[in-house]
């Protein structure tokens, strides 16, 4: 591989193309989930799981391999999982049957982990002063690429098929490894010490029987054994798995950093916040598309929809992209704060104005203005409130208490809008208002934990880096280039 000069644009050029190649993977498949149910002659509840399949192996992915970038390096750890989410593109562009889909769904799911090593390695090569920024328009790249994975699934499908949906990301992913290897030189403080097999295990246990349940609840029944079955084995493995990690020496998670008054509130909102997130975006398309033969639709194609989506898109990248200009005038945690309150204005405003297209689309833009300044600033404040050695663990954790927020607020939204809906029929407007209104309010409780519990600089001194401890940790390359 050619060896070229380093400069901190070239490494997040090379960075924000890789993360691209991903985000655009998130929510590419669940439009065409019916195209792959006819294809392979299987139910649409069996097709689903090429999006649960995901899930799953990104949450169980990201904080592990968060973890091994911090011990072993993050760049090779990025390069290797991107080699991973290219061969799952093409498994998935040839795959003869829903089995072998699912399989490559799990290793695209992995990149999951690429987010967190991203944060990490911009840490290690950006300038401080350069830092906020290039992750706020890494947050805006990742926001991006899964809506616009969301809006292009059905023209791509149309004109190439449905597996040949998945050659845009493949071509972005090989572009993203032979940047990264070029343009990102190794850098970074690791930490020391090996992977925890005990506390992955059960860290990979407790996830899986949680958001299992939360993805499928709706079709098994919530009160079904099945699923109390696994909601209770996920409870008893999540105690197991604190009190493992607890009693290491080498914990995979440390906890006692997480529970810091620094730390544990941003992730407690970063939850509410992704409940929010999913439960009214990854809606949206449905109600704008509801018949207007329900009486209160607007009978939207899917083309349409995915266009009144854009003053969100705009919102959250306009945003994202001038994160690092908003820091220097507004506080991150004020910031992240705003972002949440900002979220729950564009529901509340989609809930009592709906009725016509440009009422939502303006919903959209406020509600995209929030996600921009909630996701952009959290990343931020926990890149900044963590040792550089332990910056992929704790973005990695972060990551995953959205994923499971995300999951939540999904898991919700349906049971409130769809639960007694009868086959064929469209769910009330009512219905709505009563999952967005909660989803609302929960996002204003999250501004509310961020502004109210501020770090305690006597208590959170033994393990979150101050600003005096920052300025002697060893200059970045970018700095000293």
């Amino acid at each position: 591989m050619p060896t070229i000069p380093f400069t901190p644009r070239a490494a997040f050029a090379a960075i924000a193309l890789s993360v691209a190649s991903l985000a655009l993977l998130q929510n590419l498949v669940i439009p065409v989930i019916p195209l792959i149910a006819a294809d392979f002659g299987v139910t649409a509840d069996a097709a689903s799981w090429t999006n649960t399949s995901w899930l799953i192996a990104a949450a169980v992915a990201t904080p592990l391999l968060g973890r091994i970038g911090d011990l072993r390096g993050r760049r090779n750890t990025f390069l290797a999982v991107l080699g991973v989410v290219a061969i799952g593109d093409i498994v998935a562009s040839f795959a003869p049957n829903l089995q072998i889909l699912i399989l490559a769904r799990v290793l695209q799911g992995i990149g999951g982990a690429l987010f967190p090593l991203a944060f990490g390695l911009l840490r290690d090569v950006m300038p401080r002063h350069q830092l906020t920024g290039a992750i706020g328009a890494t947050s805006a790249i990742i926001g991006i690429g899964g809506a616009a994975g969301s809006v292009l699934a059905g023209p791509l499908a149309e004109l190439l098929g449905w597996q040949g949906i998945f050659a845009v990301p493949f071509v972005a992913a090989v572009a993203g490894i032979a940047l990264t290897a070029m343009l990102v030189p190794p850098a970074g403080l690791r930490a020391t010490g090996s992977v925890n097999v005990v506390s992955a295990v059960l860290l990979s246990g407790w996830l899986i029987a949680l958001l299992v349940p939360l993805s499928s609840g709706a079709r098994w029944g919530w009160a079904s054994p099945l699923t109390l079955g696994m909601f209770a084995a996920a409870a008893a493995l999540v105690i197991a798995w604190v009190v493992a990690e607890l009693r290491s020496d080498n914990p995979l998670v440390d906890l006692r950093l997480m529970a810091t008054r620094a730390i544990w509130p941003v992730n407690a909102a970063a939850l509410l916040i992704g409940a929010a997130a999913f439960g009214f975006w990854g809606y949206l398309p449905q109600f704008l598309e509801t018949p207007i033969d329900s009486g209160w639709g607007l009978g939207l194609g899917v083309q349409a929809a995915g266009l009144a989506l854009l003053p969100l898109l705009i919102g959250m990248s306009s945003v994202g992209f001038a994160t690092g200009a908003i820091a220097r005038v507004i506080p991150l945690r004020l910031m992240m704060a705003l972002g949440a309150l900002l979220m729950a204005g564009g529901v509340v405003f989609a809930v009592f104005d709906h009725e016509t297209v440009l009422t939502l689309a303006i919903a959209g833009g406020v509600f995209g203005l929030g996600i921009g300044l909630a996701y952009a600033s959290t990343a931020s404040i926990i890149v900044e409130s963590v040792p550089a050695d332990r910056t992929g663990i704790a973005t990695g954790v972060n990551a995953n208490l959205r994923t499971i927020g995300s999951a939540i607020g999904s898991a919700f939204t349906t049971a409130i809008v769809f639960g007694s809906v009868a086959p064929g029929s469209s769910p009330a407007v009512d219905g709505y208002a009563v999952a967005w209104l909660t989803l609302a309010a929960g996002a204003v409780v999250a501004a509310v934990i961020v502004l109210v519990v501020r770090p305690r600089r006597s208590s959170d001194a033994a393990t979150t880096p101050s600003d005096e401890e920052r300025a002697d940790e060893p200059a970045t390359l970018a700095e000293v280039a």
